[in-house]
């Protein structure tokens, strides 16, 4: 590929990747106000516990006074700070399901689409009395000492507050005969948390609309993209394609056009009627070189044609004669090369169109020969139907060449062989005739090794 279609194929996956960024930047933002509102739904809903009945309260009022009585009795050293957390434990977890219950029976009364939890987790108890400051009970985290509720992780992001419950406790107590009095003040803070069963399966569900419609225009932004290189590319493969033509065709048409122009200046220069020998032989240059011009336009003008435009004049021949006489035509003008032959044990009758078929044949004998061939095999095989198989030991196509083998004026690059001419139609050519006989044509290479072109016709 040239400098610049790298860079444009560069600049427009940098467009791309930062499009995709934009796009995903807005599906989180989208993503992030969804959360928040329904955290703020569900909030709202939670918040409301207070109000849902006499119930709950009644709940929480058992679980104070039954603390607080312990706590008169820890604040005159009569029961130990862990027995006295202990108590507390004990007391939630027996009132726990009665909570749990009655908000259930609450959140039925909501009609909401998904499993809302809650639970309350204590995070301090502060005593504080004429003497002295205890701190009985403290939880930075708040997830050690859960109240009432149910159980689950915590999320900062589902956090609803804290509250914070602060008394001044006066008693007397009888202990042993002696009245014993105290006072003191208690401050006790709790926060409250909340969690949404699936709660991202919820907000994707609700922005199912969006990110349907978002892969589809980034998946169609994808494909343009895709679309566009690859036609930028092809087109640049096609104009580089011509202009190799034009130059293989404007080098091959020079050579017979330079020995006409000669030949006429000589001519012009001889006596006509005293060198005959030299006018004939000049004649026959010029009608070699005509024929050879001639040759060109015609495989130009044939290869501007279809398999299906092409018109078969077909006619039963013997293949292996048919085939033999192709070898001994070749062998006349390469005659360094060895070929030999494996024919069919019996006579097989096929009808083709011996002119085309015959250049099918002669290109890939001389393709063969001209890519470092030196020594050939054509073998012919009888079953459903005809398979000819020629191979050769050249210098053998590459795995990337052969894909195109037959495209239309594709030349493979051999950088061991110079000067190797042709107009890259001869295969194509060749490709489009077998085609039209409704057969097919494929080749086997392997680089040094050689290469082995296979065609197949059928019997009717």
């Amino acid at each position: 590929m040239s400098r610049k279609i790298i860079l444009l194929v560069v600049a427009s996956i940098v467009g791309l990747i930062a499009l995709s960024l934009i796009q995903a930047r807005l599906i989180q933002n989208t993503y992030d106000l969804r959360k928040e509102a329904l955290i703020d739904t569900t909030s709202e809903t939670i918040g409301k516990i207070g109000s849902y009945g006499t119930s709950i309260d009644s709940i929480s009022d058992a679980i104070s006074n039954t603390f607080l009585k312990d706590l008169d009795r820890y604040s005159i050293q009569m029961l130990l700070k862990e027995k006295l957390l202990n108590r507390l434990r004990k007391i939630n977890d027996s009132l726990n399901p009665r909570f749990i219950v009655e908000y259930e029976k609450e959140m039925k009364s909501k009609n909401l689409n998904f499993d809302l939890k809650y639970h309350k987790v204590l995070e301090s108890i502060i005593l504080v009395d004429s003497l002295k400051t205890d701190t009985i009970f403290y939880d930075k985290k708040s997830s050690k000492f859960k109240l009432v509720g149910y159980e689950f992780e915590n999320d900062p992001e589902l956090r609803l507050g804290t509250s914070t419950w602060e008394t001044n406790r006066t008693f007397q107590r009888k202990i042993k005969g002696e009245l014993k009095k105290g006072n003191y003040d208690v401050v006790f803070k709790t926060v409250n948390y909340m969690n949404i069963d699936e709660a991202n399966s919820i907000i994707l569900n609700e922005m199912r609309g969006l990110l349907i419609s978002s892969c589809c225009i980034f998946l169609f932004v994808i494909g343009l993209f895709y679309y566009s290189i690859k036609n930028l590319i092809t087109q640049k493969k096609i104009a580089d394609i011509k202009s190799d033509f034009i130059n293989n065709i404007t080098h091959e048409l020079k050579t017979p056009l330079a020995t006409l122009s000669l030949a006429t200046k000589m001519l012009k220069k001889q006596d006509l009627n005293t060198q005959n020998n030299f006018v004939e032989s000049t004649i026959e240059t010029i009608e070699r070189q005509n024929i050879r011009l001639q040759k060109l336009v015609d495989q130009v003008l044939n290869n501007s044609l279809g398999y299906n435009e092409i018109e078969l004049q077909k006619e039963n021949v013997s293949l292996n004669d048919f085939v033999l006489e192709i070898i001994d035509d070749f062998l006349i003008s390469n005659k360094d090369i060895i070929l030999t032959n494996v024919m069919c044990d019996h006579d097989v009758l096929i009808e083709v169109d011996k002119f085309y078929i015959s250049t099918v044949l002669s290109n890939i004998l001389e393709n063969a020969v001209k890519y470092g061939g030196t020594e050939l095999e054509v073998q012919l095989k009888h079953n459903k139907g005809v398979e000819i198989i020629i191979g050769d030991n050249g210098i053998g196509i590459s795995k990337k060449d052969i894909q195109q083998i037959f495209n239309k004026f594709f030349r493979a690059e051999n950088k061991d062989i110079h000067n190797v001419k042709g107009l890259g139609l001869g295969l194509y050519y060749s490709n489009q005739i077998i085609k039209a006989h409704n057969g097919t044509i494929s080749v086997k290479s392997e680089k040094v090794k050689g290469t082995t072109f296979s065609i197949k016709l059928p019997l009717d």
